[in-house]
């Protein structure tokens, strides 16, 4: 259910700004849409499964605040990051 290393480091190496950066709000995003999407995944097997909707909606809410920091310090960063993810229409 959680995502393995490799997946971890694969999204870490698309989204980091420069070399050895693990901790930017575009990569803390990109990982958090790729756990929410194997959670999703997951609720549509185990529908009663509550617990995790309740980690599912923390990691939701967690990402909406980082997202909003990220479009008031920079909105290029912002726009060219919710464009790779795909977050907004």
């Amino acid at each position: 259910m959680a995502l393995t290393a490799s997946d971890k480091a694969a999204v870490v190496k698309e989204h980091q700004r420069s070399e050895g950066d693990t901790g930017s709000p575009e990569v803390q995003i990109a990982l958090m849409t790729a756990r929410i999407l194997d959670l999703s995944s997951h609720f549509k097997t185990h529908i009663h499964d509550h617990h995790s909707r309740q980690g599912l909606l923390r990691l939701v809410n967690h990402r909406r605040k980082l997202l909003s920091y990220l479009k008031n310090t920079d909105v290029e960063r912002y726009r060219s990051l919710i464009g790779k993810l795909g977050l907004r229409k």
